[in-house]
């Protein structure tokens, strides 16, 4: 079948095989090119492995580091005629590369949050590898289902006040009003545990009581700030306050992983477009402003690239770049005085009629289609395409 992008919202409901093939071998080409990165750790688990972030660490950590990489995701696959969800292909692809090139890669498919499959990976991690040396938690869920039955979903509200603001639509390129009534104390609350740090402290806790923690073993788990024009719908709303619990959690871990001398950190992101971020009200203006700024100052990074510089210069190094709550800062290059001017001083400015002079948004838009696999280079999308790709799951 011919496969064309159908974009609905901020949501595209197919995905191309080879497209989402190719991007994979492009950002696996373009870690090797940077030579091999230095005290990588050789034993790696990836919560959230199958795009964004997650994937860019796994594929810096696998063709970087020469580590073995379990991934655990919640992809769909092919089925009656629909494609597969870009994460499927990605992480297929990933595989067929790592095990191309003789490195161990192990996946899981199925919710994170559950204790089957806390099970399964951590029986994976006993039988093939005795500990793990790295894990990084990088989960974007919309709900999650507690160990009393209830599930609770995240929102994207803002805190005490009314937000209102702009947004872009994908399709018709056309700049559209928003406006969120503040969330409700349940909202909020629901929204902690989802995207929380909860799990994260009993993904750890659990490693640590079979055993399963190298000495010295670190953890980590990505989160992002913003600047200040977007910390109303933001920092300042439901996803910044679980953002901040992931403050409280690697706290906590600290004294959880002082038995085997390990460390937590939460480090700091610049803002990208990945499928979570497409959500977000407002982001697309501002992530259409930021990439304009910094590609005009040659400091745009993709993932990979941020990752990339995350190993080479800051994860591993005795001389992080911290800030006063201990963060690893990696946002350095958005929130430069000179980055920041140019977006605040066209924030209110954005409307129809300059999208383009002010903003980069074709580079948004074509972002957001490279996530689902369209618009890679050297992808000839008039070529039949087989929706149904296998790919080597362990089982739960």
């Amino acid at each position: 079948m011919i496969i064309a992008p159908k974009i609905k919202g901020f949501l595209c409901t197919t995905a191309h095989p080879g497209g989402c093939a190719a991007d994979v071998n492009a950002q696996i080409k373009q870690v090797e090119r940077g030579g091999a990165i230095a005290n990588v750790p050789q034993r790696v688990l990836v919560i959230g492995a199958s795009g964004g972030y997650g994937l860019a660490t796994r594929i810096a950590s696998a063709f970087g580091g020469k580590a073995e990489t379990i991934g655990l995701f919640f992809e769909r696959p092919a089925q009656k005629g629909r494609t597969a969800s870009p994460g499927w292909y990605k992480s297929a692809a990933f595989t067929e590369a790592a095990h191309a090139r003789g490195l161990y890669a192990k996946n899981f498919n199925g919710d994170a949050f559950s204790q089957s499959m806390k099970d399964a990976v951590i029986d994976c991690i006993e039988k093939d590898w005795g500990q793990v040396d790295l894990v990084v938690y990088s989960l974007a869920a919309p709900g999650r289902t507690l160990p009393s039955g209830e599930t609770v979903r995240s929102t994207l509200k803002p805190i005490g006040e009314p937000f209102s603001g702009a947004t872009i639509d994908f399709n018709s390129r056309e700049l559209r009003s928003i406006a969120l009534e503040p969330a409700s104390d349940d909202e909020i609350a629901a929204t902690v545990k989802v995207m929380g740090g909860e799990d994260w402290e009993d993904w750890m806790q659990q490693l640590l009581n079979r055993g399963c923690l190298a000495e010295g073993a670190l953890t980590t788990n990505y989160t992002y700030l913003g600047s200040e024009v977007t910390w109303p719908i933001y920092y300042h709303g439901t996803i910044g306050r679980a953002k901040e619990d992931l403050d409280r959690a690697a706290a906590a871990l600290a004294t959880i992983l002082s038995p085997v001398n390990g460390r937590a950190d939460v480090v700091v992101m610049k803002g990208l477009l990945t499928q979570a971020a497409s959500a977000i009200p407002g982001m697309s203006v501002y992530l259409s402003l930021l990439f304009k700024a910094m590609k005009a100052a040659g400091t745009h990074e993709g993932c990979l690239e941020q990752v990339e510089r995350l190993f080479r210069s800051q994860l591993f190094s005795e001389n992080q770049r911290r800030d006063d709550a201990g963060r690893i800062r990696m946002d350095d290059w958005e929130l430069a005085p000179e980055i920041q001017a140019m977006v605040k001083a066209n924030w209110g400015k954005v409307s129809q009629e300059n999208l383009d002079s002010l903003t980069d948004f074709e580079g948004y838009r074509a972002a957001f289609l490279n996530l689902h696999g369209f618009d890679i280079p050297g992808v000839d999308y008039e070529l039949e395409q087989d929706p149904e790709v296998e790919m080597s799951l362990e089982p739960i």
